[in-house]
């Protein structure tokens, strides 16, 4: 088949540009000849990265059977609800310009839907006669980012509506919808989407980045963690993690001299953050910034425990992070500071611990006990959140479901 996969995210981004990339690349591998459609690189700092210069558009040539097309943007992922609109909307505009040829000349398309705006160019191909799309929905707009801060005033509640019928409208012409949680899907039905379309396709993660590696102890001696009981979180620092409330816990874990804290990642909440960390005069906590997504694995490697955080709210639920499928598939332990479809599979898989989202008394203890039971017990839980992945969620099983809608939809 011919395959489009139009998306604003992607590698050499961190984060969310894994899921499109390691699809682009699976799916061409499988002998199909594969198209994206992407944005120039520019998140999560709001600029270029290194290498790329802003143009119209540049093409470039990954592998046999796998070409890449990036289009103008605004680059932009600050605070500014304006700034960060218009880098949405600007990707839209310019793919719907310069890419447009491209994804009709496809077979299917899949379409990595967040920002909802790709909406504008993935209908724009499926018109008069172009080939289908399947839209898999990360995010649940615009629930997800008025959560994360986005748009204040007396202009939110009409822009909220806006941009729900904006998303009903790009549901409508959809031929298949994948959601990444059940919650989401229930949500979508709910919103008047045609249970026929909607499809259970949990993503993937990179597993040649994520996978159990060996201790590297030159690394751990760089960051001055070697023999050390270390609690990783690695992700986004932005609004929707609550992680105000971690760095509380760890003061509280100061006791513990053996304890050491890495909060790796950028955002929009990170300066806050360090701030804040200096001024409560934490010493076992150290910040090591936006951490090379390439690299991941090999820091996630000298990790005990992996937070992942989500705060206290509606969304919270149904909202499973993509950080949580490259801890499972490198086999260490977690504690899930959160409720909801996050929470049930940390139970399923037996990979580690939950805390109620927002209780800092919960979470505290939470670390403490797997601190207390030991390395080797804490080994085990990450071992069987591997059994896990390997059983339900690995790349090869989520390429299936989206190799078999597109076909399907074709």
């Amino acid at each position: 088949m011919r395959i489009a996969i139009l998306s604003q995210w992607y590698q050499p981004e961190p984060g969310a540009a894994v899921v499109p990339s390691v699809l682009a690349r699976s799916l061409a591998e499988r002998g199909h000849e594969v198209q994206v459609v992407t944005g120039f690189p520019n998140y999560p700092s709001g600029r270029l990265a290194a290498g790329y210069r802003m143009r119209r558009r540049l093409d470039e040539n990954e592998s046999s059977g796998l070409s890449v097309r990036r289009v103008a943007l605004y680059p932009n992922h600050g605070r500014s609800a304006i700034k960060r609109g218009t880098n949405y909307i600007s990707f839209a505009v310019s793919a719907s310009v310069s890419g447009l040829k491209l994804l009709r000349s496809s077979d299917a398309i899949w379409v990595y839907n967040s920002p909802a705006t790709v909406g504008m160019p993935s209908m724009l191909a499926s018109v008069a006669g172009g080939p289908p799309h399947a839209m898999h929905v990360m995010d649940l707009w615009p629930d997800s980012i008025f959560l994360g801060g986005f748009g204040e005033g007396k202009g939110r509640h009409l822009l909220a509506q806006m941009l729900a019928s904006w998303c009903d409208l790009t549901y409508k012409h959809a031929s298949a919808i994948a959601c990444t949680s059940y919650g989401i899907a229930d949500v979508l039905a709910e919103r008047g989407v045609p249970r026929a379309k909607l499809r259970h396709i949990p993503i993937w993660t990179d597993e040649n980045v994520f996978f159990e590696r060996p201790y590297d102890i030159e690394l751990a001696d760089e960051l001055g963690v070697r023999d050390k009981f270390v609690v990783l979180y690695a992700g986004t620092l932005g609004g929707a993690q609550g992680l105000r409330g971690f760095l509380e816990v760890c003061q509280r874990l100061q006791d513990l001299v053996d304890i050491e804290i890495l909060i790796a990642g950028s955002g929009t909440g990170e300066y806050e953050l360090r701030d804040l960390a200096t001024s409560m005069k934490i010493s076992n906590t150290k910040f090591l910034g936006l951490w090379p997504s390439k690299d991941m694995g090999r820091l996630i490697a000298l990790s005990d425990v992996n937070l992942v955080s989500l705060k206290a709210d509606l969304l919270s639920r149904i909202t499973i992070p993509s950080k949580l499928y490259g801890i499972l598939a490198s086999g260490r332990a977690l504690v899930a500071w959160a409720d909801g479809e996050l929470a049930q599979i940390v139970e399923k898989s037996g990979a580690g611990l939950i805390a109620k989202p927002g209780d800092i008394d919960e979470l505290e203890d939470a670390i403490r006990r797997l601190h207390s039971v030991g390395k080797t017990a804490v080994r085990d839980l990450g071992q069987r959140g591997r059994r896990y992945y390997e059983q339900n969620l690995s790349l090869d099983k989520g390429v299936d479901s989206v190799e078999a809608m597109l076909k399907g939809i074709a």
